[in-house]
């Protein structure tokens, strides 16, 4: 099946011409960047559902061949190996919102396989593979990938399993955590501290209760050899692969934090506390972004809005912690955050925004780190980005500007979900979802000729030297080929194919993922996004293929960036 897509990719390459210096961008890198389908169909079990309502005992076999939105992706430390991570939508129903986490398998810069984390499907979570139909411990969905990774190449995982919100499978979720020690190819289950083995369960959790739930769960690795803290005895504790997990409890209008800690390398995670001080942050914070500075501080971003009025507004504040997690300095406000205000939906495909920021720290120096965050534009109703970042911890924020080009800043197109990565050697970059090229023409475009509404994704790199951060160069296209984000407009079995977060069909809104992948190895930036250009392998009712989200794997030499860089 991979050698067909293969072929099916090598057609659609003849059928639209393709140019990184493309109009809108003034930037060519001296490298043209390379994209690869990541993305390739494999088996599975999951819970058909034409109703648009998941039951018990319906788990059947079935294809994950369909839509593969939204997408995380890590570097293996000193190596040009990685794990990506994306939903894989199950069989023909993409437009019920079902699908569970996978994983993508890079080797020196190249995908070898695709498979999906098991443990929380209809069939893994049984004994000696039996069908178990028990919603828990087999859950409906599992979902937002992100990926860490510690000193020895171990990758990390947070999970967020749950059942079908919308039908009232109680209870509707859970916290749990994966880990793998061959680039994602296998995957085991850590041991948190609930009863029923998960970081957090709450077991009377149900969307027709209003009970509390988990939500927007992530992960952060200490890679550092060496590194730890000094307690007020005078001993010194090791942080080195110690893994931080952390997560939004979402209950009424009240949205906590929780972090959860592994110190035997996510065998087992301690119980976990709660980070937010609503004092500092107000009482609603999501979006969090852990990540662990070279001297082993551990760095954290949040969103926080006050419910119910200011969301898509929020404010983005940072914290650290020296001792592991254990305490943390008072919150700073860093900047403000704008969403699509209203509907929260983009026009010209109709998708959901996604998650306001991102956040790293540097892998270079300590007391550095890079926010980059959504900024509405109410004059032209369009989207912008921008950057913020600090040479001196918490209390040496400065604002960056816009990362998408002056033109664009005006130009009535969108620029948005930001993703921000630091590597080796003070590189850092953002990469955005960006709109400032008309829709071209192609089999797989729908909207041909129309405005803002077609998608690239555009890379801006950035230098840190140790006292200040540049830009380096302008915006650059890294994407080959435009694509259509109100494809898939075909069905199969009379169901539309199309990756839908309202659960029914026709889709009221499209879902291309809230955010995508990007890290920065010694060599090459790898971005891990989705694209609706390459056709699929399924048939679509009434003939040709199916134009389903694949996730594109960009890779970007490093060394046609910039001098320097």
């Amino acid at each position: 099946m991979r050698k067909g897509i293969a072929a099916l990719t090598a057609l659609a390459a003849l059928a639209v011409a393709s140019s990184a210096s493309a109009a809108g961008w003034t930037t060519s890198l001296a490298t043209p960047p390379l994209n690869a389908v990541a993305s390739s169909p494999v088996a599975g079990w999951g819970y058909p559902d034409p109703s648009g309502a998941p039951a018990p005992g319906t788990c059947t076999s079935g294809p994950f061949n369909a839509n593969r939105s939204e997408s995380w992706l890590a570097v293996e430390p000193g190596t040009e190996n990685a794990v990506g991570s994306s939903k894989f939508f199950f069989d023909k129903y993409s437009t019920f919102y079902n699908f569970y986490l996978g994983a993508y398998t890079i080797q020196n810069g190249s995908v070898t396989s695709n498979q999906g984390i098991p443990g929380y499907d209809c069939v893994t979570t049984g004994s000696n593979g039996q069908l178990n139909e028990a919603m828990p411990p087999s859950w409906t969905n599992n979902t937002d990938p992100n990926v860490a990774f510690d000193s020895q190449g171990r990758a990390y995982e947070a999970t967020l399993p749950f059942n079908a919100y919308w039908t009232n499978l109680h209870p509707n979720g859970a916290i749990g955590a994966v880990y793998s020690d061959d680039l994602g190819q296998t995957w085991k289950q850590s041991k948190g501290s609930d009863s029923f083995g998960y970081l957090e369960y709450l077991n009377n959790e149900s969307s027709f209760s209003f009970g509390a739930f988990e939500d927007k769960q992530w992960i952060a690795a200490n890679p550092y050899p060496n590194t730890g803290y000094t307690d007020a005895n005078g001993v010194f504790h090791s942080t080195t692969d110690h893994v931080y997990a952390m997560w939004s409890v979402f209950n009424g209008d009240a949205v906590k934090l929780h972090e959860s800690v592994s110190r035997d390398r996510g065998l087992t995670y301690s119980a976990p506390i709660q980070i937010s001080v609503p004092s500092q942050t107000g009482p609603a914070t999501t979006f969090v972004y852990p990540s662990v500075a070279p001297d082993g501080t551990l760095w954290v971003a949040l969103a926080s809005s006050q419910p119910p009025t200011s969301y898509p507004t929020a404010k983005i504040y940072v914290t650290e912690s020296k001792d592991d997690g254990q305490t943390f300095a008072p919150w700073t406000l860093v900047a403000t955050a704008r969403g699509v205000p209203g509907s929260e939906d983009f026009p010209n495909g109709n998708f959901r925004d996604g998650i306001l920021e991102n956040f790293a720290a540097s892998q270079t120096y300590p007391d550095h780190a890079y926010l980059t965050y959504e900024d509405w534009n109410a004059s032209t109703g369009t989207m912008d980005v921008k950057f913020a970042y600090t040479t001196n911890g918490l209390n040496g924020w400065k604002d960056g500007g816009y990362v998408n080009d002056t033109s664009t800043v005006n130009d009535a197109t969108d620029q948005f979900q930001p993703s921000v990565a630091a590597g080796p050697n003070g590189a850092v970059a953002v990469a955005f979802y960006d709109r400032r090229q008309a829709c071209g023409r192609g089999a797989s475009i729908a909207q041909t000729g129309l405005a803002n509404a077609c998608i690239d994704v555009s890379l801006q790199a950035y230098k840190d030297n140790g006292s200040t951060v540049s830009k380096v160069g302008s915006n650059a296209r890294i994407t080959q080929y435009q694509w259509d984000p109100s494809e898939p407009v075909q069905k199969v079995g009379g169901i539309g194919q199309i990756a839908c977060s309202g659960i029914d069909d026709p889709c009221s809104e499209v879902f291309i993922g809230d955010y995508f992948g990007l890290a920065i190895s010694q060599s090459n930036i790898y971005a891990l996004f989705a694209s609706t250009h390459y056709p699929s392998s399924v048939t679509a009712d009434g003939g040709g293929r199916v134009y389903y989200q694949q996730q594109v794997l960009a890779t970007v030499p490093r060394s046609g960036v910039g001098t320097g860089y």
